[in-house]
């Protein structure tokens, strides 16, 4: 309602606007799904966002149940997709745009159906394609970002191709079936973290630094996206038993 609310402000504004046409449908759908990549990407890239996310992740579960399984945080990242409420699209076109790229997440989330034919599987997010998104396997982690289209992962580097058997979750387990605590563990963690540490070079690290890195003393550790897995300063293997530093 709120983005609605967005676009209808700027649509208001604006000198220049899409007409109300099918080309327009189209065009959104993709202005939408590009900026959802680019939000879904720093989501796992950066502490903060990740605890907006976080909670779509860490079910051992891949099954339909998972595409309704989000944060109540999650609309924070609405700020990502200002950018299409300034494209003078029709608020109608764009509330049909984003309705059809949130559906679309639904069908993704399962085991049951296998890879689909190469010309569907090279453009579309599929599947296999987020099974691969959701797995902890290592070099499965941080890939395949697409919702609609996976195209921009085979453009930015970030696409994998599904291979052996997934394993689902979170590389720090929450241990936990309170919905409460499945939404707010990670705001917990990084509150705790803040208040450790007292310079603001720290606090800025702590919040938009990669999830998997972490403060020690006075450094700062950096280490490879793992779904806001947090490292030691050790070089250990990931997914090997490890303890946070805050334990």
């Amino acid at each position: 309602v709120v983005l609605f609310g967005i676009v209808l402000y700027f649509y208001n504004l604006l000198p220049w606007y899409w007409p109300p046409a099918w080309y327009s449908y189209i065009a959104c759908i993709i202005a939408i799904d590009f900026f959802r990549y680019w939000a879904h990407r720093i989501a796992h890239e950066q502490r903060f966002w990740w605890a907006t996310h976080v909670t779509h992740h860490n079910s051992e579960q891949y099954n339909f149940t998972v595409g309704f399984r989000l944060s109540w945080t999650q609309h924070i990242k609405i700020i990502f997709f200002l950018p299409v409420a300034m494209m003078g699209f029709h608020p109608v076109v764009f509330f049909i745009a984003n309705q059809i790229e949130v559906l679309y997440q639904f069908w993704i989330h399962t085991e049951l159906i296998k890879k689909l034919p190469r010309p569907i599987e090279y453009i579309f997010t599929t599947p296999s394609h987020h099974r691969v998104h959701h797995a902890t396997n290592e070099h499965y982690l941080d890939k395949n970002y697409g919702s609609t289209f996976i195209i921009w992962d085979r453009m930015f580097g970030t696409f994998q191709e599904e291979g052996e058997q997934a394993e689902y979750g979170i590389l720090k387990p929450v241990n936990s079936y309170n919905p409460v605590w499945l939404v707010f563990h990670e705001w917990v963690d990084i509150f705790k973290d803040l208040a450790r540490y007292r310079t603001p070079r720290a606090w800025w690290r702590i919040l938009f630094g990669n999830p998997s890195m972490v403060l020690d003393k006075e450094h700062y550790y950096g280490g490879k996206p793992a779904k806001g897995y947090v490292l030691k300063k050790q070089n250990l293997p990931l997914g090997s038993s490890m303890k946070s530093p805050k334990e």
